[in-house]
């Protein structure tokens, strides 16, 4: 991979403008898992949250771009990340509900920042798979994609946890597109893909099916827990 060249050429020009669609596209869902981490953090905790988050997420993905081509390739890798992001979604709305509920105390920094680096580690992949082939092995695009997605996240997630505190509906929304991103990561899966060969109507109803079971596990998780402290 060089540094490539840095001018007005078309072919520059395309793969730049595609780069900056792909992270206004795909930073939405690392930027919900922000949001909601960062929210059962104290106020003059979250902008520190947000930005320790997106920072850590950003380094993540510098040091995973230059092997996600193989990573994508690996059995069952997916699959399991689909499965931690599923875990995730139903963790944080059950923590988001039950603040509004009970008004416990703030989360804890450390444990908002882990939340974040495991989501952000498993959901990344397709993102840097489009930014690495859409900079066409030039450096100087790559590292910009890459760059340029830590402000889209940092805004995008500070919005929203702030209307996540106006507008609780936000959590739910939130949870449920984690769901179907880890609908869409398990039968995306290269086992997975090739042992049912799903259509796209069926992927998509996988991922509605898993939007879904994130808010009926979460409430029931949190039906479970309410009954566990009364008695």
């Amino acid at each position: 991979m060089s540094i490539g060249d840095i001018g007005l050429n078309w072919s520059f020009i395309s793969a730049f403008l595609s780069i900056i669609v792909i992270d206004v596209i795909l930073s939405g869902d690392n930027a919900v898992v922000i949001a909601m981490a960062v929210r059962s953090l104290p106020p003059d905790q979250r902008v520190k949250g947000i930005v320790f988050g997106s920072g850590a997420a950003a380094l993540l993905r510098v040091l995973l771009t230059f092997f996600v081509a193989r990573l994508l390739q690996i059995s069952f890798l997916k699959l399991v990340g689909g499965v931690l992001i599923l875990w995730v979604a139903v963790k944080l709305l059950t923590d988001g509900v039950h603040e509004e509920t009970s008004r416990q105390e703030a989360g804890d920094f450390a444990h908002a920042i882990k939340i974040i680096l495991v989501a952000d580690a498993t959901m990344s992949l397709d993102n840097m798979l489009a930014i690495a082939g859409a900079s066409h092995g030039n450096l100087f695009l790559l590292l910009f994609g890459l760059g340029l997605s830590i402000p889209f996240i940092m805004f995008t997630s500070g919005l929203l946890s702030m209307l996540m505190d106006k507008y609780p509906i936000i959590i739910y929304i939130g949870a449920a597109i984690l769901g179907k991103v880890s609908g869409e990561m398990i039968v995306t899966d290269p086992v997975v893909y090739n042992y049912l060969h799903p259509s796209d109507t069926a992927v998509y109803i996988v991922e509605a099916a898993f939007a879904a079971a994130v808010i009926v596990i979460g409430k029931l998780w949190i039906h479970f827990k309410k009954r566990g402290g009364h008695q």
